[in-house]
């Protein structure tokens, strides 16, 4: 048993919980030398592009909390900002059939069922099409605005391009800056299931920086730098004894936790590095901590998880797959 679900254990008689079900939302191909090294320049893999809905049930107040996190591929490519879609042309072969919203109603939920949606972060083949959440209040890690105004450092790439009238205003909440107010010690027995999106950022085994959404220590996010501004994961504990990471584009291809594969890089038409990571550096140290995570117990499960989606097992983890949700 891991050293996380023991301390929650020790901190909790009676451990909260959420149910974790994976969405499908499109699959696309991805150029393998741009995501990891050595490997073949030709060497090309179709992968998802999964979220993931969230419910939490707050036993003393009867209420459900329903939240999303990503939005995969848009249904319509062509909606699209025209940079985007060019270098969606990249990507092909591409599928956007199912979409979130299809993923939904297939186990019997609509968009105005979903009270956040959380994104990992703003890159493309994430944000899915907002406008098709019309209730939902938007989640987005610290600095994710900046990116769609405009107003951050440049970063290269096609795929680094950002549309600044993405998210409506009124209902986007941007989190804090973690490394602003953290705390040493997780402050995990409030347990009052209140949704928190704006307490202070704690400690949380091996990982700096947490931000306990429910104040019950059933659903983490956290700050994972390194990849795009704004950046975040989310821990889940689905039962006292399992927890699942959800882990965005921190890693893009597994070979990279076993050590067989490191960060690819590759120089673009002006002869300039790049890289899939703004910050490679930090990236290394993000997946380095989830590698951690993996060694204790916590099961892995990235936003193009291809090996996840293929196992068998999983099959019937996704939403719908045996039956619709209750209430």
């Amino acid at each position: 048993m891991s050293a996380i679900v023991s301390q929650k254990q020790s901190d909790h008689a009676a451990a909260a919980v959420v149910t974790v079900h994976a969405l499908s939302c499109g699959h696309f191909s991805l150029p393998e030398y741009q995501f990891v090294h050595p490997v073949s320049r030709d060497a090309r893999r179709t992968v998802p592009s999964l979220a993931f809905l969230i419910q939490h049930y707050n036993q003393s107040t009867k209420k459900r909390t329903r939240l999303v996190f990503d939005l995969g591929l848009r249904r319509d490519i062509k909606r699209y900002a025209p940079p985007i879609q060019k270098h969606v042309e990249t990507r092909q072969p591409m599928s956007t059939d199912p979409d979130v919203t299809k993923s939904l109603a297939g186990g019997g939920l609509v968009p105005e069922d979903i009270d956040y949606v959380i994104y990992s972060h703003v890159h493309w083949d994430h944000i899915g099409e907002p406008r098709d959440f019309p209730t939902s209040n938007f989640v987005v890690g610290h600095g994710s605005l900046a990116l769609l105004d405009g107003t951050s450092s440049s970063l290269r790439g096609g795929h680094s391009f950002f549309e600044s009238d993405l998210l409506p205003e009124e209902r986007t909440i941007e989190l804090s800056e973690p490394w602003a107010n953290v705390l040493t010690k997780h402050d995990s027995c409030r347990g009052t299931g209140d949704i928190n999106f704006s307490g202070s950022w704690q400690t949380y085994g091996n990982l700096p920086q947490t931000l306990d959404v429910f104040n019950d220590s059933s659903l983490l996010i956290v700050n994972a730098p390194g990849h795009l501004p704004g950046h975040i994961n989310l821990l889940a504990r689905t039962s006292p004894d399992h927890q699942i990471y959800m882990g965005g584009d921190a890693c893009h291809d597994r070979r990279l936790l076993t050590g067989e594969k490191t960060i690819g890089e590759w120089n673009d038409v002006h002869g300039q590095v790049c890289c899939i990571h703004a910050d490679r550096k930090q990236a290394e140290a993000t997946i380095d901590r989830i590698r951690g995570l993996e060694k204790e117990g916590v099961e892995i499960i990235f936003a193009h998880d291809v090996e996840w989606e293929n196992d068998p097992k999983n099959k019937t983890r996704f939403f719908g797959a045996e039956q619709s949700v209750d209430g």
